[in-house]
């Protein structure tokens, strides 16, 4: 199956005159079900429809290269939100974007779904234009904008767009698809599950938050009112019991309809049995290919949607946390299709997902539960009878026993507290044995439990328990491998003091990380609510935020203090908190110096 139309030759090839629809994209065009717009692009084929790409598009001859669809452009900005795509963590321009050509960057403008929407409706006038992928997602209400350091409208406010599809899109893209081709106009098509719509009238059943106007005053009241939004928000995202939501921009209402309900195996399998190419367009091999498929390209996705409910992670209000996952057959059948590839060398990167070790659901409730996690700062008892392995230990065992698999990877992340309250402890030793190569990635995020708290994360004494048990095996096996730890710093919650007490700790064990990650305030994410506003919309009650760049760089310093560059900062830190007893410790070398 070739790749689908990316230009008029490609159309005259096929003898289309004219495609029903037409995909927009802020990452290059890689046909792989690891990039959404592949997912997409090819369920609309799937459905008898015609549909072609346009990738990076910045001219007017880009947008115009393929015509005017039929019925829709579908956009996206691709895989990443386009603000986190183009800029560090410090507000500077990344000079790096893995999704376009050659990884160079400067291909996918700043706010990409408005810039291309306002150049469709420039072009095409009233043509219907649907939104979706992370970044119209996240922003699908009114929303803090760490960029511009202010609340901006609902993105399909400001974009122009008629519908915007939040999650993961395949049911939205089929109905959407379906009834504009019954002949329906794309302004009455307000009633599909996971799309938001703009509406006159508020439905009699929808739950409404604070408005747009409110949550965008810089003030203590509208901060408050964000934070309570915030709330009302992640507590409807359920399919099965959760209400409509409705938020006024001016004099109409943003309409979020209940979330899609997740996708049954068969579904999803249906899905990744799709006729993906699973390689860049050619297009792009004069400019050095496109570096994201490299850690995907033989990478296989089982499951979807995440439990573990991290506070500073995107994918409870976007995947959502009710875990679906493929069947065995599925997975295998991937496995064996990759191994045919022109690339494969007897290596399977990975088969995960959000979260690797995840197969099913925390527990047998559709419904998850509005008043606790399922994971922090501890395991449910409930979600602790469910917990198992045994699947996806089957699954691995199956695939890495195919004829030229050499190894099966696992570089997804994995819930180390998922495996520690697994009683059976075989996946544990099958992990080390076999599924990593020297070292194995997981997140402990911090050590303090009040941060952790603030993250939705375990509390640390589940790390540490980890921490022994997998010394421990590898001892008993004969092997030297080593756990590599995510660290945040500077995460609403985390003090100075926080900082230096990881900073300790990471002394006490020995360990240098080589990179640390600095809060980023990703937009739909609880955490972002915190970084904002000063209070967790949980709970409501004030949280401490380090936000001056100083202090951002004191904390980040502390957690990489052998650094010569970081010596000073990590001195005036010591100093300020009134840890001047510490500079010898942290800073041996230093002679004491104060």
């Amino acid at each position: 199956m070739p790749f689908l139309p990316v230009c008029r030759q490609d159309l005259d090839d096929r003898g289309i005159s004219c495609l029903d629809f037409i995909c927009i994209t802020g990452d290059a065009y890689v046909d792989h079900p690891s990039f959404g717009v592949a997912i997409i692009s090819r369920l609309i084929e799937s459905l008898g429809y015609t549909v072609g790409i346009i990738a990076q598009p910045q001219t007017d001859t880009d947008y115009k290269k393929l015509g005017c669809p039929k019925y829709a452009f579908m956009v996206t900005s691709g895989c990443v939100d386009s603000m986190v795509s183009n800029y560090t963590v410090a507000k500077k321009p990344r000079s790096r974007d893995v999704y376009s050509p050659g990884g160079k960057a400067g291909r996918r403008p700043d706010r990409a779904v408005l810039v291309y929407c306002n150049k469709l409706r420039e072009l095409y006038g009233n043509i219907p234009i649907a939104i979706g992928g992370l970044e119209a997602s996240l922003r699908r209400f009114a929303h803090y904008d760490y960029w511009q350091d202010k609340v901006r409208n609902s993105i399909l406010v400001d974009s122009g767009a008629d519908i915007l599809m939040f999650g993961m899109g395949e049911y939205q893209t089929k109905e959407i698809c379906r009834r504009l081709v019954s002949g329906e106009r794309i302004c009455d098509i307000t009633d599909i599950s996971g799309t938001c719509v703009m509406v006159d009238e508020k439905p009699i059943d929808a739950v409404e938050c604070a408005p747009a106007e409110r949550v965008k005053l810089p003030t203590e009241e509208g901060k408050r009112a964000y934070a309570e939004a915030t709330r009302v928000q992640f507590r409807q995202q359920d399919p099965f019991v959760g209400k409509p939501i409705v938020q006024r921009h001016g004099k109409r209402y943003l309409l979020q309809n209940i979330p899609a309900a997740p996708l049954e195996k068969k579904e999803l399998d249906a899905v990744y049995a799709l006729p993906y190419m699973r390689a860049y367009h050619p297009s792009y091999e004069a400019e050095g290919g496109v570096p994201a498929i490299e850690e995907v390209e033989n990478s296989i996705t089982h499951n979807r949607g995440c439990f573990g409910g991290c506070n500073f992670c995107a994918i409870a209000f976007h995947q959502g946390t009710l875990v679906t996952s493929r069947s065995k057959q599925s997975v295998v059948n991937e496995a064996v299709r990759i191994t045919k590839g022109p690339n494969f060398k007897g290596y399977i990167n990975d088969i995960g997902g959000p979260t690797a070790n995840f197969r099913h659901s925390a527990c047998d409730k559709k419904s998850v539960c509005k008043d606790r996690k399922c994971m922090a700062p501890e395991i449910c008892p409930v979600a602790e009878k469910n917990v198992s392995h045994e699947e996806y230990l089957d699954i691995l065992k199956t695939v890495r026993a195919l004829p030229g698999v050499k190894k099966v990877f696992i570089r997804s992340g994995i819930r180390y507290d998922y495996i520690v309250a697994d009683k059976n402890k075989e996946f544990f030793r099958e992990l080390i044995k076999h599924h990593i190569s020297g070292q194995l990635k997981v997140a402990p995020e911090h050590v303090r439990n009040n941060v952790l708290d603030c993250m939705g994360k375990p509390h640390f004494e589940v790390y540490e328990k980890f921490y022994k048990e997998f010394y421990k095996i590898n001892k008993q096996l004969g092997l030297k491998q080593y756990l590599v730890p995510y660290l945040i710093s500077s995460h609403p919650g985390c003090t100075l003091e926080d900082a230096i007490e990881l900073a300790l700790y990471l002394k006490k064990i020995n360990y240098h990380p080589e990179q640390v990650q600095d809060f980023y305030p990703t937009p739909g994410t609880l955490s972002c609510a915190m970084f904002y506003t000063g209070l967790n919309p949980v709970t409501m009650k004030k949280v401490y935020v380090p936000k001056t760049p100083q202090e951002k760089a004191e904390q980040r310093a502390l957690l990489q203090c052998t650094l010569p560059k970081n010596r000073e900062i990590v001195r005036r830190a010591l100093l300020k908190a009134g840890r001047s007893d510490l500079i010898r410790v942290l800073l041996p070398s230093d002679k004491g110096r104060c």
